[in-house]
C-alpha cells in the first residue's frame, strides 16, 4: 500500500488471476508496445460490481462519480497539458458535445498538447473512493477524428506518490477505443481504494493525437476525520419510487398509481411503438374519461429520445406524487386535479428505451436507443407546418385564404407510404381527439426551456431568431418554469456541453439554438440522479394550473384578438366538441371577437388579471334570420311575422345596394 495522509485509508488492491487478452486494436497504434496483461472488460448491464474476494457477492456496483452529470466540478480534473483552453481537463467529460466552430472554447473532450506517453487526465474524487472501472469516448468534432487505444491507470492518496493497476504483479495497459463515439468500459482487475485517479494513454489512433472523454465507476466511502465531506445534500421527503423504470416497470408502477387512485386516475393506450408496444398514457382529473366545459387539458410528454431517461421517471414521480398528496388533502394539489385535466405519456419512443436499457445507461452511447426501431427521429417526424403558413404570409393570403390558427395536416403526409413513424401518427391522432390548451415535451442532455418556433424562417440557416406572435406568453411561460427550478436558478451551475444559456435567463427560442423542422418545440431538462432531479423540478411539474380562458357553447366558432394598443393575434386552438375555449394569454385587455356560422358576430373587452385562476369572458351570440328561417323550414313550422318583416328589410337593403353599384 502507498503512503497516506493523516485520516486517510491507505490505497489497497486486491489481485486476481489475469484473464485471456482480446483481440488487438484494428487501428495502429503511434508507439509500440510488448504484449500486456489485459484487464476484464463487460458490458455495464452485467458488471456486478467491485470484484475483490473481501467483499459479498451480492455488493452493488459502483455508480459513475459524475463526470457527464456534473458532480464533479471543473475544479475537480487536472491535466498534464493542454492544446488549448477549449480542449482542456475540464470538457473530458463523458459524453460531452463539441460545439459547431473548430477552435472555440467549448469543445468536445480533453486533447494533450504532446503526443507521448507522459501525457495524463486526474481526477480528483475529494474522498477515499472505492474505484472499480473507467469508461472511455474519443474526442467529439465534426472536425478530426482523435481517440485513445490503449492506457494505464494510477492512483494516489497525495498526488506525489503514484500506484499503477496491476493484475497480479504486471501493469495493466488497458484496451480503449476505436472510434470517437462508441464508449468502452474496462473493469479493474480488483477495487482500488484511493482519493485520485489518473488515466495515462499509451497509444492512440495513428492520424490523430491524444483525446479522450471519461466516466469513473466508483463507490465514495465514509470518512469519519473529515466533516466537509458529510452527505448534507437536501433530500426530499416525497416517498417515490426513485429508480429507472423499464418498459414492464413502468407499466407495473403506472397500474399501482392507478389501484391507489382510481377515481382520480385512468390509463389509456394513445397506440403503439413498431415494435408493438403500447404508447399507454395516464389522465389525472377528478372525472377520468371525461372532458369537462371550463376545466383545460393539459399534457406532458417525455421519452421522444428512447434514452433521455429522465422525463420518464419525472412523470411516473409525478404521477405518484399526485396521487399521494390527493389523498392527503394536499390544497393545491386538489385544486389542480378538480380544475385541470392532466394527461402523462411517460415513453413516447417505448422501443428505442428498450434498445438503451439492454446496454445500460453508460454503454449505450449518445445515439443507442435514441432514434425508434426503424431509425427515425421523432423529433424532427412531425408534418412541416411552418413553410405553409409562411409562404401564405408571403402570398397575404392570411387569414382570408388561409388559416393561421389551425392549420391542416398536408395531404402527402397521410399517404400510407409516407415516412412517418407509428409512434409519431398516434401522437398526432392524439392530438386531434383532445383539445390540449397546453403541453410540454421533456427531453435530457441540457438544462434549458425552448419555446416556438423551432424552425428558422430562412431556409438555409442553421439559427435564426424566428418568435410566433404568441412570443410573449411563450416567453413567460419558459421564464416561470426556469426561474422556478432550483438547478436552473444556481448561479455557479456550469454549462452542460456548448452554451451557456444562464446568459439568457435558462430560455431560448428553439429556432434561434439550432433549427428542427417538424418538432414539437420542447421543453428540454437535463439528466442526473432522479430524486435530486425531482426536487429540483417537482414544483414546475405540478403548477400547470395559471390559464387565461373566455368563452363556452358553440363548437364551430372562431376568435379573434386584438390587444389593446399592439398588434393582432392569432385566434385560439379549435374548441372541444361542447364549444369550450380556452387562451393563453398574458395579464392585460384584450378586444375579443366571437363568430360562428348562423349568428351575428360579438366583440367585447376581456381583461386577463394577474389572479392565479382562470378569467372568464362569455359571449352571447344570436341567431341571424337566415339562420332562424334555415331552422324553421327544416322542422317545418310557420315563419313568424317578425321573422318575415326582417327577411324583407334585408333583401330591399341588397337591391338598394346593387343599384347604388350599377
Amino acid at each position: 500500500s502507498l503512503p497516506s495522509t493523516p485520516g486517510t485509508p491507505s490505497l489497497s488492491t486486491s489481485a486476481l488471476p489475469p484473464p485471456s487478452a482480446p483481440s488487438n486494436p484494428s487501428s495502429k497504434p503511434t508507439s509500440s508496445s510488448s504484449p500486456f496483461p489485459m484487464p476484464v472488460r463487460t458490458s455495464l448491464s452485467t458488471f456486478t460490481g467491485c470484484p475483490d474476494s473481501s467483499l459479498t457477492a451480492t455488493k452493488p456496483k459502483c455508480p459513475p462519480l459524475g463526470l457527464e452529470s456534473l458532480r464533479v466540478s471543473d475544479a475537480q480534473l487536472r491535466a498534464s497539458s493542454i492544446q488549448r483552453y477549449g480542449l482542456g481537463a475540464h470538457r473530458g467529460r463523458f459524453n460531452i458535445q463539441s460545439g459547431i466552430h473548430d477552435g472555440d472554447m467549448y469543445d468536445g473532450g480533453w486533447c494533450a498538447a504532446q503526443k507521448d506517453q507522459n501525457q495524463w487526465l486526474e481526477i480528483d474524487a475529494r474522498r477515499p473512493t472505492r474505484f472499480t472501472g473507467v469508461i472511455t469516448q474519443g474526442l467529439n468534432s465534426i472536425w478530426t477524428y482523435d481517440w485513445v487505444t490503449s492506457y494505464k491507470i494510477q492512483f494516489s492518496n497525495d498526488t506525489h506518490s503514484w500506484q499503477p493497476c496491476k493484475n497480479g504483479s504486471e501493469e495493466v495497459v488497458f484496451p480503449a477505443n476505436k472510434d470517437p463515439e462508441t464508449p468502452v468500459l474496462n473493469a479493474f482487475p480488483a477495487p482500488v481504494v484511493a482519493r485520485y485517479i489518473r488515466i495515462n494513454p499509451q497509444t492512440w489512433f495513428e492520424n490523430g493525437t491524444i483525446c479522450l472523454r471519461t466516466e469513473i465507476l466508483g463507490c465514495p466511502l465514509p470518512d469519519p476525520n473529515n466533516v466537509y465531506f458529510w452527505d448534507n445534500t437536501p433530500k426530499t421527503t416525497d416517498k417515490l419510487d426513485f429508480r429507472h423504470h423499464n418498459y414492464k416497470a413502468m407499466r407495473q408502477l403506472m397500474k399501482k398509481v392507478n389501484a391507489e387512485c382510481p377515481n382520480i386516475t385512468r390509463i389509456y393506450s394513445i397506440g403503439k411503438s413498431y415494435l408493438g408496444l403500447k404508447m399507454v398514457a395516464m389522465e389525472i382529473s377528478d372525472n377520468p374519461g371525461q372532458h369537462e366545459v371550463g376545466e383545460p387539458e393539459f399534457r406532458y410528454v417525455a421519452g421522444m429520445h428512447g434514452n433521455e431517461a429522465l422525463g420518464r421517471e419525472l412523470l411516473l414521480n409525478l404521477m405518484e406524487y399526485l396521487c399521494h398528496e390527493f389523498e392527503a388533502g394536499n390544497p393545491r394539489v386538489v385544486r389542480l386535479v378538480t380544475e385541470t385535466r392532466i394527461h402523462l405519456l411517460p415513453s413516447m419512443n417505448p422501443d428505442g428505451y428498450e434498445t438503451a436499457y439492454k446496454l445500460g445507461s453508460e454503454l449505450s452511447g449518445w445515439a443507442m436507443g435514441r432514434w425508434t426501431y426503424e431509425n427515425i427521429d421523432l423529433n424532427h417526424n412531425f408534418a412541416d407546418l411552418n413553410t405553409a403558413l409562411w409562404d401564405a404570409e408571403d402570398n397575404e393570403m392570411v387569414p382570408h385564404k388561409f388559416p393561421n390558427h389551425y392549420i391542416p395536416i398536408p395531404e402527402y403526409y397521410t399517404f400510407a407510404n409516407a415516412t412517418v413513424a407509428p409512434e409519431t401518427r398516434a401522437v398526432i391522432d392524439w392530438m386531434q381527439r383532445f383539445p390540449f390548451v397546453l403541453s410540454a415535451n421533456l427531453h435530457g442532455g441540457e438544462l434549458v426551456v425552448t419555446y416556438p418556433f423551432d424552425m428558422t424562417r430562412t431556409y438555409w440557416k442553421g439559427q435564426e431568431l424566428t418568435p410566433t406572435a404568441d412570443d410573449p406568453v411563450f416567453r413567460w411561460l419558459a421564464t416561470v418554469y426556469a426561474t422556478t427550478n432550483l438547478a436552473m436558478v444556481d448561479g455557479d451551475r456550469r454549462p452542460c456541453h456548448c452554451d451557456d444559456f444562464a446568459r439568457e435567463g435558462n430560455i431560448i427560442n428553439g429556432a434561434n439554438w439550432h433549427t428542427v423542422p417538424g418538432s414539437k418545440a420542447p421543453c428540454r431538462v437535463g439528466a442526473g440522479h432522479i430524486e435530486e432531479e425531482w426536487r429540483e423540478r417537482r414544483r414546475k411539474l405540478r403548477d400547470t394550473e395559471n390559464w387565461g380562458s373566455f368563452g363556452e357553447g358553440f363548437p364551430n366558432a372562431v376568435f379573434s384578438l386584438l390587444r389593446a394598443l399592439t398588434s393582432t393575434l392569432p385566434p385560439p386552438p379549435p374548441p372541444a366538441f361542447d364549444g369550450d375555449y380556452w387562451r393563453l394569454l398574458n395579464p392585460g385587455e384584450y378586444e375579443v371577437t366571437a363568430k360562428a356560422e348562423g349568428y351575428h358576430p360579438v366583440t367585447r373587452w376581456c381583461r386577463v388579471s394577474y389572479e392565479d385562476n382562470p378569467t372568464l369572458c362569455d359571449f352571447r351570440l344570436t341567431k341571424t334570420p337566415k339562420q332562424r328561417l334555415r331552422e324553421i323550414l327544416a322542422k317545418g313550422g310557420k315563419i313568424p311575422k317578425d321573422l318575415l318583416l326582417r327577411l324583407r328589410q334585408l333583401r330591399l337593403r341588397k337591391l338598394r345596394a346593387q343599384r347604388q353599384a350599377q
